[in-house]
């Protein structure tokens, strides 16, 4: 089994709720199975526009090959809505395979690691979260990049019960 990691974020309509439906979605998948999840986090929008996002990052396992669980992660933002007029535009739900076990991969479809994910608290401190020592391939450990993100605006959406939640 593959341990990877999924960012799961939006700005348009009920994010929350969509995250939480997006993470039912897949582990509704037999092929897939969600372990932990992080708390929601309200960011600024980073190199997009509209209004604030909402973000998660959730750990699963799964056999599938990383092409097949990005296959999934589109058809569950279909699902929701997703359309993509231009290239950062305001989105009901976004999935991103951020990691799967210490692949690296970079094609057309797919790069893991996430190629931005180092430049962005939105992904850092979630993935962080349920992932305090991960450590990938071309990155090394994650905690060295918090410094460069500690200027973009983000706080933990309120309620949130944290540490991790098991799923």
């Amino acid at each position: 089994m593959a341990l990877a990691f999924i960012g799961l974020g939006g700005n348009i309509g009920d994010t929350k709720q969509l995250i939480k439906d997006a993470i039912v979605c897949l582990a509704q998948n037999p092929e897939l199975r969600v372990l932990t999840r992080s708390c929601m986090y309200q960011s600024a929008p980073v190199d997009a526009e509209g209004p604030d996002f909402i973000n998660a990052v959730i750990s699963l396992e799964t056999e599938l090959p990383p092409e097949d669980l990005l296959a999934i992660c589109q058809k569950v933002e279909n699902t929701f809505g997703r359309e993509r007029p231009y290239i950062n535009a305001p989105r009901t739900i976004d999935l991103d395979v951020l990691a799967y076990d210490n692949v690296s991969i970079s094609n057309d479809r797919l790069t893991i690691p996430h190629p931005r994910m180092i430049e962005r608290s939105f992904v850092l401190l979630p993935l962080l979260e349920i992932a305090p020592d991960i450590d990938l391939p071309g990155f090394g450990k994650l905690t060295k990049y918090i410094p460069n993100v500690e200027h973009q605006r983000i706080e933990k959406v309120k309620g949130c019960n944290c540490p991790s939640q098991h799923i």
